[in-house]
């Protein structure tokens, strides 16, 4: 788990939750919000990851 990917992927799990639970009320309305939040963190890291590979820094 203290691989890169894995870090991110426990970071934004709870960043999604925090966000869900904060954001709506009803359980099955955080359940959906947290989806979209963990699925849009974790597509958005390896598509800017993809990107930035190739870049010489």
């Amino acid at each position: 788990m203290t691989t890169h990917l894995g870090l991110m992927a426990l970071f934004s799990f709870f960043v999604a939750l925090v966000f869900a639970v904060i954001g709506r009320d009803a359980p099955r309305d955080q359940l959906t919000l947290w989806l979209k939040f963990f699925g849009g963190f974790i597509g958005a890291g390896l598509v800017l990851g993809w990107i930035m590979y190739p870049l010489p820094f």
